[in-house]
């Protein structure tokens, strides 16, 4: 890599790594947490409610039914292949859950604490309706999806409420269900004894150590990508820019060392941002080239796997996402900027910024 002088791509590899993969499952899982609290903190937690219902329903539509067959759950009960799911997916993604089933028509999920989805000390900031909104958008239309009438979800604790976890059970009601009776909570119910044995499992053969870490990424970065777009819908491009710009450069800082030294990146200068920058982009699954003169470095990356089946959207979400960049910029070297290049000009998804003293 030439570092002085006149500028010239790095050779950096484009292929992941494990800690590639481990960082950028950190930053989303870091970032995603972020963003309910922002919301709750700088709007109110009724907003932070509807952000994770339609966040949360969103995916239901584009990744429920799809992944049936993929988990190998066509042929089960309703009930059962409901919690198999959750149970099994969430799994993939690195978040601690049991599988409890009583009956072809009734099977129990429960995630106990901590919780993966409000990280650490954040729970406490996070509302009961928070927590709902999530059940709202997905368990409670496993039944519509399914084309099940009957089939509903029973809450019956919530760690958000001081309990011992997220948990409930899928259960076939002997009549149709109200849109109102698909998602019921009835605290005080308490969950078999989970055993593992008893549980279902992973296709055999199917899920070796590399798949798994992309998997975990991927659980991680898919509530950004479906997350960032609702937030606009719902509050509108300016709103969502500010909310997750904040939320990104809060994120970024916070987290820069933690994800610096997985990395193995030292703080200080522009080319060390650069090559911190492509490691993650890396990571996600793009490709990244690095160029360094004397008094700068540009790092440009081809893709953006984030946006990926977004459509048509509005530039603000890609202020919102750039929030990462600035605030991690601001741990490693305070003396620097980060400036982002016209990105129509290059196509493809391509994205060029440029770090350099002030």
């Amino acid at each position: 890599m030439v570092r002085l002088g006149f500028m010239m791509p790095s050779t950096k590899a484009n292929d992941s790594d494990g800690n590639q993969l481990s960082a950028v499952a950190e930053l989303y899982h870091a970032y995603f947490t972020g963003l309910i609290m922002t919301i709750v903190t700088r709007r109110s937690g009724a907003d932070a409610a509807r952000w994770m219902e339609a966040l949360f329903r969103h995916q239901h539509s584009e990744k429920f039914l799809s992944s049936f067959e993929k988990l190998g759950l066509d042929e089960l009960p309703h009930a059962k292949a409901c919690a198999a799911y959750h149970y099994l997916s969430n799994r993939i993604g690195g978040v601690d859950v049991e599988y409890m089933a009583e009956s072809d028509t009734k099977a129990w999920v429960r995630f106990p604490p901590p919780r993966w989805v409000f990280d650490g000390t954040a729970i406490c900031a996070i509302p009961s309706d928070v927590s709902r909104g999530m059940l709202s958008g997905w368990y409670a239309r496993n039944g519509v999806s399914l084309k099940n009438p009957r089939l509903g979800f029973v809450c019956t604790s919530q760690t958000v409420d001081g309990q011992h976890g997220l948990s409930g059970y899928f259960q076939e009601f002997d009549a149709d269900l109200s849109p109102d009776e698909r998602l019921r909570f009835r605290p005080g119910e308490q969950p078999p004894r989970y055993d593992e044995g008893a549980a279902p499992a992973l296709p055999e053969g199917q899920w070796p150590e590399e798949r798994l870490a992309k998997a975990k990424r991927n659980y991680a970065m898919e509530y950004i990508r479906t997350g960032l777009p609702r937030m606009a819908e719902l509050f509108g491009p300016v709103d969502a820019a500010f909310l997750g710009r904040i939320t990104g450069r809060l994120i970024g800082a916070q987290y820069y060392k933690s994800l610096a030294a997985k990395l193995g990146v030292s703080p200080g200068g522009a080319e060390g941002f650069a090559e911190f920058m492509a490691a993650l982009a890396i990571g996600e699954g793009d490709q990244a080239t690095i160029e360094v003169a004397s008094d700068k470095a540009v790092l440009t990356r081809s893709g953006w796997r984030l946006a990926r089946g977004w459509g048509t959207q509005p530039p603000e979400l890609f202020e919102a996402w750039n929030g990462l960049w600035e605030g991690a910029l601001l741990a490693h070297d305070r003396h620097l900027r980060l400036a982002v290049t016209d990105r129509e000009d290059l196509g493809d998804g391509a994205t060029r910024w440029i770090i350099k003293s002030v």
